[in-house]
């Protein structure tokens, strides 16, 4: 009988780097639950028992060797089911970023990421070799090319080679792929262009969670020949979707397109060859119906608190946290933490402080109040102005020459910081940096101050987009979660007198579009002016991007948004005499 239809199996899973026990665990009811399903295939994503990215726990013998060891446990789960999972396989002295299609019990194929990604975020060729070959799974007649993430992203690569060379009809593609503002519009885009152009159906199963600084958004993606999506992942949480694919329409418009018999005519494989492994169907009930699952559909704002909200949560509880403080100063920053906090780990486990001293309004206090109420978190009121004053007589002589300036500014900031880090060491709760992007940028924050924390949620967003959040929850919430005073009144570190940011700083929308232009989009003080800033201020926020580098290198980690964030994306030196 041949067959045309097979059922897989797609765990869009959140592993934690590093756990290979609790992985496994996770990979191994995920493989049951579609044995129960009658899967032909299981499917998990790339370095799905790792975790990703291990970085350099791959240059520690012992780690690797656990993972291997862990990796037997689950290739004796494979009876009755095809496997592909992502793991890191081992040749000789070799690393390589592999997925492994494993059936009764056996390794049935080893397939090796060919392209690896050595920008932004990723540093694979720091630890694997490239594969060589394409790999084609040749399911009792149904043939699958499997690939890994960056694999997919090469124009006349792996994908084309698999379709057009190794007329595979299905493309399984298992993918670690980090969340930024605009990435998912680009993978939908890809995807549906690849699946239109092989005439296949395309498989991209991506990972969920967050990890440090990144967040893996999941929204997995299966598009047919006509590129139409069949089914989707869940936005930022796991999901198992389970899905039949019949190849029958694949195979009418490959037969009647004369575009695709000239592709496959005219492709140079730029490979040695392809590996084809033979595998034997598994008798499987073919009589359950699985609900069409449509692609999440997300606005801006929504998708990037999801993230905030996963990053923050993921970051707290896998790091063994359950508890969370900070400064509730009365501003927006610290607002929409409370917030985005009490989201993700429930108010009972938030608990805010508020530490006014004798620069602070009145007002900033009662709307901390009153957003703690709204929110149902805990609030602690510490007034620092007598610890203040003392430090300022400790300086009293040494100072007495020298006016009142940022020193005294700092010295209230830090005295905030240290009673955060009290509660810290006392209680076990992560203390939260509240800063956002705009003023990291600039230095516009104190170390050991306000930028002391474990970590930073609003590391990545911009002043602007902090407005936005706030006003998407409070539509989500359906009154002023977040007091209109709060949203309203002029931003301000209130460490002297009548004090508002826009003494030191540009107005925040001028301010957010330059360092856009600066950071995320890499331009020069020409290119940015010659877009209608003006020069004078272009050269002041440039030089204080330029010179708070070491702040930055010294800050706590915080969500990956943006196309370019601070950290790992954005690696420049500190001792640096580089001006434009």
């Amino acid at each position: 009988m041949k067959y045309e239809t097979i059922r897989i199996g797609l765990a869009q899973i959140n592993p934690t780097v590093g756990d290979l026990s609790g992985n496994k665990k996770i990979i191994i009811e995920n493989l049951l639950k579609c044995k129960s399903f009658g899967c032909d295939f299981a499917v998990f994503p790339e370095l799905a028992l790792t975790g990703y990215p291990p970085e350099d726990l791959l240059l520690r013998r012992a780690f690797i060797q656990d993972q291997l060891d862990a990796f037997r446990d689950i290739i004796a789960q494979t009876q009755d089911i095809v496997c592909v999972l992502g793991i890191v396989d081992r040749y000789q002295n070799d690393l390589f970023n592999a997925a492994a299609v494993m059936q009764d019990k056996s390794i049935r194929a080893m397939y090796h990421k060919i392209h690896l990604p050595n920008y932004s975020v990723f540093d694979e060729e720091r630890y694997f070799e490239a594969g060589t070959k394409p790999l084609i799974v040749d399911y009792d007649g149904i043939k699958i090319g499997v690939s890994i993430c960056e694999d997919i992203w090469i124009a006349k690569s792996v994908i084309e080679c698999q379709a057009f060379c190794g007329a595979a009809e299905i493309m399984l593609n298992i993918s670690a792929s980090p969340y930024y503002r605009g990435k998912y519009n680009e993978r939908f885009n890809l995807i549906k262009t690849k699946a239109v152009q092989t005439l296949s159906e395309i498989i991209y199963l991506n990972l969920t969670g967050g990890q440090d600084e990144l967040v893996f958004d999941g929204r997995s993606l299966v598009f047919d020949c006509t590129g139409s999506v069949q089914t989707a992942g869940p936005a930022f949480e796991p999901g198992l979707i389970i899905l039949d694919i019949n190849v029958k329409e694949i195979r009418t418009q490959r037969r009647s397109s004369s575009e695709f018999f000239l592709n496959h005519k005219n492709f140079q494989n730029p490979f040695k060859g392809i590996e084809t492994v033979k595998l034997d169907r598994i008798k499987s009930s073919q009589n359950i119906t699985f609900p069409y699952f449509p692609p999440p559909a997300l606005g801006e704002e929504e998708e990037i608190y999801h993230a905030l909200i996963l990053g923050l949560c993921d970051y707290v509880t896998k790091n063994g946290f359950t508890k969370v403080t900070f400064g509730l100063s009365g501003g927006i920053d610290s607002a929409l933490v409370a917030a985005i906090a009490a989201d993700a780990l429930g108010p009972q486990n938030v608990f805010a402080v508020s530490m006014p001293s004798q620069y602070s309004s009145a007002g900033s206090v009662t709307d901390a109040e009153k957003l703690a109420e709204n929110l149902g978190i805990k609030m602690y009121k510490y007034a620092i102005k007598d610890i203040f004053g003392k430090y300022l007589d400790i300086f009293k002589e040494t100072f007495k020459d020298y006016p009142m300036d940022v020193t005294e500014e700092n010295l209230q900031a830090r005295i905030r910081g240290n009673l955060l880090m009290a509660l810290s060491n006392k209680f076990k709760w992560l203390v939260l940096a509240t800063g956002n992007k705009s003023e990291v940028s600039v230095g516009y924050c104190t170390l050991y101050g306000d930028t002391a924390g474990g970590f930073a949620p609003l590391k990545d967003v911009y002043k602007t987009m902090v407005y936005r959040l706030s006003e998407y929850r409070n539509q989500k919430a359906g009154f002023d979660l977040i007091p209109r005073a709060i949203i309203e009144k002029a931003p301000s570190a209130e460490l002297r007198p009548n004090q508002t940011d826009q003494d030191s700083l540009p107005p925040y929308d001028v301010l957010d579009a330059v360092l856009n232009e600066y950071i995320e989009k890499q331009k020069s003080v020409q290119e940015i002016t010659v877009d209608g800033h003006d020069l004078k201020t272009v050269r002041k926020i440039i030089r204080l991007v330029d010179v708070n580098e070491y702040k930055r290198r010294q800050a706590a980690p915080g969500v990956k948004i943006t196309r370019l964030a601070f950290g790992k994306d954005r690696r420049l030196p500190i001792t640096n005499k580089y001006r434009q």
